[in-house]
């Protein structure tokens, strides 16, 4: 079972996915820029997981075998960029949504590649960007026992990669991969999170994207 580092792992979206990954075995390392924060955070949801959540700083995440970028989206770049050539060769998840609120509704903000996916892509040049996990709902994803039935978009420039990640998705407890495209549909995908998270806000709800019509 391969190692996962998820890197700004310590905030609600990190910590839920990291519970789904040791969840199915998978032994995680949530990093940050203050690893004592992570160990404590990490110890905080590590219990009665098959894979084990541990703490490190950013750096020691990033040796894992696969990478998920959950860090804020204006301090992503800034994150990975050091990391480069710890991240040459992997796949680097990046779930990383670039978005502003304006009263009760969230909006969508554009980098100058148009997705923080591309923008991801850009700074690792050697890395394999893979795009995935980005309409879910951090509280249902963090407890087990939630019902989560979602439906995980991924979207990557590489094919092998992309393959790989939907099986790693597939996976999870509660979660179905769709592979969805290419990188041309990361600006929509990474958008529709703000319809999503506006939704719930308007709705006190805890929804998430479920497709029909797909074979099961």
């Amino acid at each position: 079972m391969e190692t996962v580092g998820i890197l700004g792992g310590t905030g609600p979206a990190g910590r839920g996915v990291a519970v789904r990954l040791a969840s199915a075995g998978h032994d995680v390392v949530l990093g940050s820029r203050d690893a004592s924060r992570a160990s404590d955070v990490a110890k905080a949801i590590n219990e009665g997981l098959t894979g084990t959540i541990t703490g490190a700083s950013n750096d020691v995440a990033a040796v894992c075998d696969v990478v998920v970028v959950a860090t804020p989206w204006d301090s992503a770049i800034a994150t990975v960029t050091p990391l480069r050539d710890q991240l040459a060769g992997k796949i680097v998840i990046s779930m990383v949504n670039a978005l502003t609120r304006e009263g009760r509704e969230l909006l969508p903000l554009y980098p100058a590649r148009g997705s923080m996916a591309a923008q991801l892509a850009f700074a690792l040049p050697t890395s394999q960007v893979v795009g995935a996990f980005h309409h879910l709902p951090a509280a249902q994803m963090q407890d087990l026992d939630s019902g989560l039935d979602a439906d995980v978009l991924i979207f990557s420039d590489h094919a092998s990669a992309l393959d790989h990640v939907v099986e790693l998705v597939d996976a999870l407890p509660g979660l179905r991969a769709v592979a969805a495209g290419s990188m041309s549909l990361a600006s929509p995908i990474e958008a529709f999170t703000a319809v999503c998270i506006s939704v719930n806000i308007r709705h006190k709800a805890h929804s998430y994207v479920k497709l029909a019509g797909l074979d099961q």
